[in-house]
């Protein structure tokens, strides 16, 4: 297995400009089948997906991803993004500047949890691009619905007071692997920063315009959650599953999993489960 690391650098007309961006890739040492394009979740990084990458490369696909801006190693503030269109603007870049040999590789999309919901966004106008993608605990769906003031209340703090912390995440819920807890709590990559106000704000937006167009993504789609998510809302993955145009599409809600499922102990079912299904749509396609 070939481990790389670089940066890339975010350009007009993006707002994040002239940004740096840290990009990682795992590639098997022979030729690929497929590139894997690896979107983490909300405060994480890229390279808590070792493991993820490891069995990517044994099943014969290579993994390409990167820390979004604001996190891991990237430039940018954690908890904050000036516009969620940053987040897409790393993924193009990433694409744009695959290696040679990669280009002309199917490419899959594979978004966990914030970033399920960025691939979903990403996939409304740019799913050409893909042969497949999985979208893992995708922030489709909050646990708790907003109510119309608390929305209301959302936009307007996102414009007098864009970068407030308004919203903290549960560790305890990423995991049922005390292990896995402890090390995300103990990584120094993991700010442990709240959801800014633009943040949420952002994201509400986004996750309304993904359920109102979901009839767009028309590419074989795999979604996985587990049933146990109190992170992102299982119904998210249901409701994509029951409104998606994909011709293609399967749903796996896993028993008593928690949110991260690639982190959980039955994280090597999983895995399986993920590559076998994308074997298959590699031999259909």
């Amino acid at each position: 297995m070939i481990h790389q690391e670089g940066k890339l650098t975010l350009s007009a007309p993006s707002v994040a400009a002239g940004a740096t961006l840290y990009r990682q890739s795992w590639t098997p040492e022979t030729p690929a089948k497929a590139v894997v394009i690896l979107v983490h979740g909300y405060d994480e990084h890229s390279s808590r997906y070792e493991y993820f990458a490891n069995h990517c490369v044994k099943n014969n696909l290579a993994v390409q991803t990167l820390d979004h801006w604001g996190h891991g190693k990237s430039d940018g503030e954690n908890g904050f993004v000036p516009n969620f269109s940053v987040y897409h603007d790393g993924l193009n870049v990433l694409i744009e500047q695959l290696p040679a040999n990669q280009k002309t590789m199917p490419l899959i999309l594979v978004g966990h949890s914030l970033g399920g919901l960025i691939g979903a966004t990403y996939l409304l106008e740019n799913q050409s691009r893909f042969a497949a993608a999985v979208l893992s605990g995708p922030a489709i769906k909050a646990t708790e619905e907003p109510s119309g003031f608390m929305k209301g209340l959302s936009k307007f703090l996102s414009k007098v007071a864009p970068k407030m912390g308004v919203l903290a995440l549960d560790a305890n819920g990423v995991s049922r692997d005390p292990t896995v807890v402890a090390d995300y709590l103990a990584d120094p990559l993991v700010s442990g920063t709240k959801i800014s106000a633009r943040l949420a704000a952002e994201m509400m937006t986004n996750m309304e315009r993904v359920q109102n167009q979901a009839a767009k993504i028309t590419l074989p789609l795999l979604l996985l959650h587990g049933e146990n998510d109190s992170l992102t809302a299982p119904e998210g993955s249901v409701f994509l599953s029951k409104n998606i145009g994909s011709s293609q599409k399967q749903l796996k809600i896993y028993p008593e999993l928690f949110h991260e499922i690639f982190n959980e102990p039955e994280k090597d079912t999983v895995l399986t489960d993920m590559t076998d299904w994308l074997q298959s749509i590699l031999v259909l396609s």
